[in-house]
């Protein structure tokens, strides 16, 4: 019910007792599950003044509110509100004929990278539900159309999630390996040196201010003239600014790589929590399914051939291990269960 006929409810007077008391407004439920501060963190300045004269509130930026994590008990997890976000984000809309797709928002052109269109209309055919690109649609020399059935990404993504589902279940620790050894060597360097530049820059950051406070007493003192402290206060003004945008940027950087471990982890218990999928429902593609990328079709010796990415939330697209790699999993387990038991 709504708050005014709770109220209500309780012997409590309201301005206005409401005419459908189960009737929520859209704007309402959508704000509050825009709200993060169910998972117990504390948003701070999301609003402001332009002065105490003016009572006005005026909406400040994502990027300036104070995020202060873990304030208060949570009400519901993080895992919950990140999946709420990442739905309303792709939002699903019917087409023409009022269906509405499960993979609609998820299907992307590997070419352009246009989100492809959903129709579940065909003149010629029934039950012919497609996806073709966006552009495509809107202009043909832009992009190629992309054509593929809904009823094929089914297939694909069904089957997948099962492969997927059994490799995480039945060898954990090596899918893990897997997914770790994806860091290659370079990348590994280059975040340690990274990390070297983001040390650097905080510390110079520091040095500046003392040398701004050193050039201002200087001034004082008649040891330096007006002239001089103001060319090299600006100076230095200059280059703490350009390092104070500099560090929220690389340790953005570093924080997504930080957390591709977290991401993992938490891919697994996800999974380790379902069983075998034996169909497909629009919750479970958007738990775990981030993108589906779609190729221009390819036809090899008069039969058509269509390369399809699907990558997965948080830890992106899961190669298929070589048959080889298959024996060596089994053998490697099969022997140490066998050791265990002897």
């Amino acid at each position: 019910m709504t708050p005014s006929e709770y109220l209500t409810s309780k012997g409590i007077k309201c301005r206005k007792p409401p005419e459908k008391p189960f009737n929520w407004c859209s704007s309402i439920v959508a704000r509050i599950l825009e709200r993060q501060e169910y998972i117990g963190d504390t948003i701070n300045f999301r609003t402001t003044k332009k002065s105490y004269k003016n009572r006005k509130l005026i909406k400040n930026p994502e990027s300036e509110w104070k995020v202060f994590k873990n304030t208060h008990p949570a009400i519901i997890s993080e895992e919950d509100f990140k999946l709420v976000q990442e739905l309303r984000k792709n939002k699903r809309r019917p087409d023409r004929t009022g269906i509405i797709s499960m993979f609609s928002g998820l299907v992307y052109c590997a070419d352009c990278g246009s989100k492809l269109y959903y129709s579940s209309y065909n003149k010629r055919k029934a039950n012919a539900a497609s996806f073709r690109c966006s552009l495509f649609t809107k202009d043909t020399e832009l992009c190629t159309m992309h054509y593929i059935r809904e009823s094929a990404i089914y297939n694909l993504v069904l089957e997948d999630m099962k492969r997927v589902f059994f490799f995480v279940t039945a060898y954990e620790k090596e899918f893990a390996r897997m997914q770790l050894d994806s860091l290659s060597i370079e990348r590994q360097k280059e975040l340690s040196s990274r990390k070297r530049e983001l040390e650097k820059s905080k510390k110079r950051i520091k040095e500046i201010d003392t040398l701004i406070q050193k050039l201002y007493e200087d001034n004082a003192l008649g040891k330096l003239s007006d002239e001089r402290y103001a060319t090299m206060s600006i100076s230095l003004e200059t280059e703490q600014k350009e390092l104070k945008e500099t560090v929220p940027k690389i340790e953005e950087e570093l924080n997504s790589e930080t957390n591709e471990i977290d991401n993992l982890q938490t891919f697994i218990g996800k999974v380790k929590r379902i069983t075998q999928p034996k169909e497909l429902t629009p919750e479970l593609v958007h738990e775990f399914i981030e993108k589906i990328v779609v190729s221009a079709p390819t036809k090899i010796n008069g039969k058509r051939y269509q390369q399809v990415d699907i990558y997965y939330n948080g830890v992106g697209v899961i190669k298929q291990p070589t048959a080889e790699e298959w024996e060596y999993q089994f053998q490697n387990k099969y022997l140490n269960k066998k050791e265990k038991t002897a």
